[in-house]
């Protein structure tokens, strides 16, 4: 078998799961991101110079693979209907690689997916509807009427996925079908309709199932608290954060809550936080994302405590296996910082929502897109939907190359 080969399917896998991790990352740059992006364009170009020995390399991963492995044969299959065809029907029996099939839909140019789409799109197998309606969301292309049926199915995924589009693409006519779905037992249901539902300019009962959702330890808690908080006023945040305190994770989750807040009242608290090596690092990054300091250029980064270790131990006894979630933030110095808050608080209305050291208006939303990391660019993201109920989300996961077409449209 091909050494290369084998080379730039491993590579590709890896910097795919890597790309993952980086799409809502605190430490990647846009320039970082492109970076990425370009790393595993060049891998996948590799294999798709040596099409038919790259597939048969891709063939044995496809009974018990991975997303990753499916990404990558999503990739070199979507043009040749027979090697697409076994993509599909192993992916609608291995319902955990969907993200990595549909992450594929997303990589490769919309002028090669029109035939494609169509065909997912009208399946009857619910899980190919949902690739058709996420390749369409992710490219920002509406579905157009379809979408409606599929918010009014029963359940399944490809209604998950279309109650996430409709919020994406800004389809203000389906906000009563959005509505309706507030009502759902399943949480997931709940959580993508008042998600969009907001999006879409709904502060009421979309708000209120976020608030719930925010309420309850559950997959979209920290998520349902972000858009909650992002949403609505200052006073109601804070009465939410208020009423997690001695809830299970409350502790974290009310110091995120309080730089979505981007109310300079938090500051205080904020600090006290960051003396606290376990709350420290999401402290300082709720800190800056009110703020907007630059920490490398006001010289606050501090090293770690003494005896501090992140990751797995030395010791093979310790089954403690996991990579702390905060691993990829600064930690800041403490006292440098409070004189830094002490010199440039009057800059900060009280009760006035700062996004990064300004007011989240449009422009600003679109600098931080431009320059912001990947997590703060999310955020600036929906800030931008929430001021401007009906526009599309701007596609911060989508390949770095079309995210820069997008931008250099913008007005200078």
């Amino acid at each position: 078998m091909n050494e290369n080969l084998l080379e730039f399917h491993d590579e590709a896998q890896f910097l795919w799961l890597q790309r993952c991790y980086a799409v809502k990352a605190p430490n990647y740059s846009p320039a970082q991101f492109t970076d990425l992006d370009e790393q595993l364009a060049a891998q996948l170009d590799g294999l798709r110079n040596e099409a038919e020995s790259a597939w048969k390399v891709c063939m044995p991963s496809l009974d018990a693979g991975g997303a990753e492995e499916f990404f990558v044969a999503s990739v070199l299959a979507i043009d040749t209907p027979s090697w697409w065809s076994t993509v599909l029907e192993r992916s609608v029996q291995l319902p955990e690689v969907f993200s990595g099939v549909a992450s594929a839909l997303g990589w490769m140019g919309s002028s090669r997916l029109a035939d494609v789409t169509r065909h997912l799109l009208g399946t009857t197998n619910g899980r190919i509807q949902a690739l058709g309606i996420a390749a369409c969301a992710m490219h920002r292309q509406d579905p157009g009427p379809a979408l409606k049926t599929w918010l009014s199915a029963a359940s399944g995924v490809a209604r998950l996925r279309a109650l996430r589009a409709a919020g994406e693409l800004g389809r203000m006519d389906l906000l009563p079908e959005l509505q309706a779905a507030l009502e759902d037992p399943q949480p997931e249901t709940r959580y993508w309709a008042a998600w969009s539902a907001v999006l879409l300019g709904d502060r009421g009962a979309a708000c209120h199932a976020l608030r719930q959702l925010a309420l309850k330890p559950g997959r979209r808690q920290q998520q349902a608290l972000q858009a909650f908080i992002l949403a609505s006023d200052w006073q109601q945040g804070h009465e939410l954060l208020a009423e997690l305190e001695g809830l299970p994770g409350a502790s974290r989750l009310r110091i995120i809550g309080a730089g979505c807040t981007g109310n300079a009242r938090y500051a205080p608290w904020l600090l006290e936080q960051m003396g606290r090596p376990e709350t420290a690092r999401i402290a300082g990054e709720s800190f800056v994302l009110i703020t907007g300091v630059d920490y490398n250029a006001e010289q606050l980064e501090a090293m770690p405590p003494e005896g501090h270790e992140d990751g797995p131990s030395d010791d093979p006894e310790d089954e403690n296996v996991e990579v702390p979630e905060d691993v990829a933030l600064p930690w800041l110095n403490v006292e440098r910082t409070k004189a830094w808050w002490a010199e440039h608080r009057s800059r900060f209305a009280p009760d006035h929502r700062s996004f990064l050291g300004a007011s989240p208006d449009e422009q600003h939303c679109r600098h931080v897109l431009r320059t912001g990391s990947q997590r703060q660019r999310w955020l600036a993201a929906q800030l931008w939907c929430l001021s401007v109920p009906g526009s599309p989300l701007f596609p911060t996961a989508a390949p770095a190359w079309r995210q820069q077409r997008l931008m250099q449209a913008w007005p200078a």
